[in-house]
């Protein structure tokens, strides 16, 4: 048995030391913290440098290649391109009815009708649309020839005396063809007074309406000159004159143009035929036979030279005049009622065509210019 004076004394320091970790908690905390910080940190640095080198080896593998288009082909005709559209003509003009109807090879005029330029005497390399003309003003040319609007028809020229009737010659004596007369009737009545009566007539083969028989051949042609039911037989030398329409052509205020074609003929203008131009030309000749109307009922007249321009809009479901723009005159007050009533008061004036409206929409502006000569 020990006595507390046998036993070894011990360290003070060490005894200090341990006493200090074991009652310091503070202390204590941090050093464990280190310690597990020395355990952990390599552990770390591992993994990072793992995750760096797995990731530097993934960004450095070549990428898939992307996979090839597929492409749908479908073979079909290669249609052709729309063929080029021409502007249709946009000058109107007035033509000459007494020159022939020929379609221009291309214009910028249409007309009621189609029509060549041409002239009485030619210009020397001449290449115009349009005749040289000797007018009064100058501008562009809308009309080439001046006349009068005739509203009826003139009568046909009388026909010709029949043609006397030439003895025959002998030839023609035997190539006469046989004319027999009709035969008479005979009067038949009864006994019978409250009867009727009848007239009997024999038939007769090749009978014609002759004064008396004449000897010749039944299949004889007839002779020039002959006479059959009383109507003359027609020379083919001599042909009756057609019945002439009289000639339609508004009176006109020529202008000045010096250069004119070397086509040779009666004069005449280029111009395409359009609904549109043979619409506008009744439409002006009946506002010009109005006007004239006008003029000789009021028996009013303003100086000559005098001008009136009215400028207005028509209407292409009916054709009517739908509102009147502005107009100008020159000739005083009465010249320009005058001339807006020929305008409206024949109005509407037809109904458009489709093909016009489908040009011209569903109305048009439109100017008229009336020259008191």
């Amino acid at each position: 048995m020990s006595t507390p004076s046998d036993r070894t004394p011990t360290s003070p320091e060490r005894s200090l030391t341990w006493g200090v970790l074991e009652d310091n908690e503070d202390t204590r905390s941090i050093i464990q913290g280190l310690l597990l910080t020395l355990i952990l940190w390599p552990a770390t640095i591992g993994i990072l440098w793992l995750g760096l080198r797995y990731l530097g080896h993934t960004s450095t593998r070549p990428s898939p290649p992307p996979p090839k288009p597929i492409y749908s082909i479908q073979l079909t005709d290669d249609p052709a391109p729309p063929p080029e559209k021409k502007p249709p003509p946009d000058r109107f003009v007035e033509t000459n009815p007494d020159a022939p109807e020929n379609t221009p090879d291309k214009t910028r005029n249409f007309a009621a009708r189609n029509q060549q330029v041409a002239q009485e005497k030619p210009t020397e390399d001449g290449k115009s649309d349009t005749p040289a003309l000797d007018g009064k003003k100058p501008g562009e040319v809308t009309q080439i020839v001046n006349g009068q609007l005739n509203t009826t028809e003139q009568p046909p020229p009388p026909a010709p005396p029949p043609l006397p009737e030439a003895p025959p010659t002998p030839e023609q004596e035997v190539a006469r063809r046989e004319q027999i007369p009709l035969p008479g009737a005979e009067k038949v009545e009864g006994e019978n007074a409250e009867g009727f009566g009848a007239n009997l007539s024999k038939s007769t083969e090749g009978a014609s309406a002759v004064p008396e028989k004449i000897e010749g051949k039944k299949d004889a042609p007839d002779l020039v000159g002959a006479k059959e039911s009383g109507q003359p037989h027609i020379d083919p030398q001599r042909p009756l004159p057609r019945p002439r329409v009289a000639r339609n052509v508004r009176p006109a205020v020529l202008v000045q143009n010096k250069f004119g074609t070397s086509n040779i003929g009666p004069v005449a203008i280029d111009a395409r035929w359009s609904q549109y131009g043979e619409y506008l030309q009744k439409f002006i000749e009946t506002v010009q036979v109005q006007w004239e109307r006008i003029l000789d009922q009021t028996h009013t007249s303003p100086p000559s030279g005098s001008t009136v321009t009215v400028k207005f809009r028509m209407d292409g479901k009916e054709g009517a005049i739908a509102e009147i723009i502005s107009s100008e005159s020159t000739g005083g007050t009465q010249a320009e009622r005058s001339c807006i009533s020929a305008i409206t008061a024949r109005s509407p004036y037809g109904k458009w065509t489709d093909d016009m409206i489908a040009v011209l929409g569903e109305s048009q502006e439109m100017t008229f210019t009336f020259y008191y000569q």
